[in-house]
């Protein structure tokens, strides 16, 4: 009985003990999450634009890079398509009227796929960046979703002899003016990277705190606008592609 007694004892003594430790840390773990809902709160009202861009470009991404490769399969074998019928006409010795009217559909095609990347930029400038459309021997020769132009001119330049002096000039100093324009776009695109990195990394460094949610969102903001400027980069860089397909 003593030893009964005993065990009531202890089991008053601990069973209020136990319940007031646990109501204790009920207590704190509500508190926790209150506090948790607030910053969430305030993460939402500084960044709900900016997270539902993010969800909605995402799902426009992959998308959008699935539509492009299936349109510029497309659009290659219609090029294709033309190229031999411009081959066909040159050995059949056609008029130079009717090589005229191939040579300006196929110019008018090129229009065409300047104006998928461009639209594809929209939705993922990283795909049309990465040229994973294109072949793995293409993608050795690849600058910034496409190929070096005055690397173009230069090989045409090549394959288009014999050339009256005035000609070979012209090519020259559209090839010197491509060159210049692609260092220019590449020393942007270099800083551009190199902003972006840091902006991500800063990003990264502050997020272990929930207390910078709210600046990690705006440096995610920033990250995004430098996208922006990514994809109008790109946009550059296809001008300058039509430039010398037109020009030459």
């Amino acid at each position: 009985m003593a030893l009964e007694a005993k065990q009531d004892n202890c089991l008053a003594y601990l069973i209020p003990n136990c319940l007031e430790a646990y109501v204790q840390q009920l207590e704190n773990s509500r508190l926790k999450l209150t506090q948790l809902e607030q910053e969430l709160q305030r993460a939402r009202q500084q960044g709900i634009f900016i997270s539902s861009s993010v969800d909605q470009s995402h799902s426009m991404s992959g998308n959008g890079a699935l539509a492009f490769d299936m349109e510029y399969a497309r659009w290659l074998e219609e090029h294709n398509r033309q190229i031999s019928e411009l081959r066909a006409g040159v050995s059949a010795h056609a008029s130079d009227t009717d090589l005229r009217s191939v040579v300006d559909k196929i110019m008018s095609h090129y229009d065409e796929i300047f104006r998928l990347k461009g639209n594809a930029a929209k939705a993922d400038v990283f795909h049309v960046l990465s040229g994973m459309w294109k072949t793995p021997a293409e993608r050795c020769f690849l600058w910034l979703g496409g190929f070096r132009p005055s690397e173009v001119l230069k090989l045409l330049s090549t394959q288009l002899e014999p050339l009256t002096e005035q000609q070979l000039s012209g090519i020259s100093n559209l090839q010197q003016s491509s060159q210049q324009a692609e260092d220019a776009l590449s020393q942007g695109m270099e800083a551009l990277q190199q902003s972006l990195a840091e902006t991500l990394a800063g990003s990264l460094s502050s997020s272990g705190s929930t207390g910078n949610v709210a600046n990690y969102m705006g440096q995610m903001a920033m990250a995004m606008g430098k996208l922006g400027t990514l994809e109008n980069f790109l946009r550059q860089v296809l001008t300058l592609f039509s430039k010398c397909i037109f020009v030459t």
